[in-house]
């Protein structure tokens, strides 16, 4: 039923959210907003000390469930058997987000003759968001009451860089956008919506080795003056996560402070 007020709208109370790469950098900062907002979350990532204490911290600090799962996207049984466990401590998951994700930089000629970066960036950053969205899209249509997924896509999906090669994560979210609009016509008659959020520069873990001056030349370059952080990302990710969008499936938003506007 679509909302008649906006009160309560963007409450996450109740619903259960697993998050995938949740244990640092826009996936904690989604987990956090929806921790914020009442939400369980299932923390899915590789790093088993920073997941650990993630989910240690979000439960302390705001009273709700949650629990890490160790996970490789890039393995079909190890996001099972993660999918497994979480459903087993959480009952039923209302809310996927597909955040985790492999970046490699570099020119794909001087890659080794197998090409493996290319193809280990593909299988994460694009098979990993199949894998996920086919284990628990089928969980939420079992339960028959619809769900939410979230894919994290990248302003690189529709711009190439010249500072930085990669092709690879270029590839791999532009096949995410249109993975997103083809499940959210798949999965509308299961009152499942399908979106996709695509960050420019955002503050993270990705960016903490560059230096000052790198941050300034690259914030510079984005209109609004900035880069983005994790928990503008992780509000936008409520907005897409309630009741209040259950009207919009198959949509990217992007949130890049007008970077990809133009060329800068």
């Amino acid at each position: 039923m679509p909302i008649t007020t906006t009160k309560n709208a963007f409450s996450l109370q109740g619903k259960n959210a697993i998050i995938t790469g949740g244990s640092k950098g826009i996936g904690l900062g989604i987990a956090e907003a929806f921790a914020e907002q009442g939400a369980g979350v299932a923390l899915f990532a590789r790093d088993e000390k920073a997941g650990t204490e993630a989910a240690a911290e979000l439960a302390s600090k705001h009273g709700v469930k949650a629990k890490f799962y160790k996970a490789d996207m890039s393995s079909t049984a190890s996001c099972r058997a993660a999918v497994n466990s979480a459903v087993a401590d959480f009952g039923e998951i209302n809310i996927l987000v597909n955040n985790a994700g492999h970046g490699p930089n570099g020119d794909l000629l001087d890659m080794d003759e197998e090409i493996s970066d290319y193809f280990k960036c593909i299988d994460v950053d694009l098979n990993g968001v199949v894998r996920m969205t086919y284990l628990v899209g089928r969980h939420m249509r079992a339960h028959g009451h619809g769900g939410k997924i979230i894919n994290i896509s990248s302003n690189a999906a529709d711009m190439a860089s010249r500072a930085i090669f990669m092709a690879s994560y270029c590839t791999a979210k532009a096949g995410v956008n249109q993975f997103t609009r083809a499940m959210a016509l798949e999965l509308a008659g299961h009152h499942i919506n399908v979106n996709a959020i695509a960050p420019g520069y955002t503050f993270s873990n990705l960016l903490s080795g560059l230096p000052e001056a790198a941050i300034e030349g690259i914030a510079r370059s984005i209109p609004t003056g900035r880069l983005g952080t994790a928990i503008e990302i992780g509000a936008l990710a409520i907005y897409l996560a309630s009741e209040a969008s259950d009207q919009v499936t198959g949509t990217i938003v992007t949130i890049d402070g007008g970077h990809s506007l133009g060329i800068y």
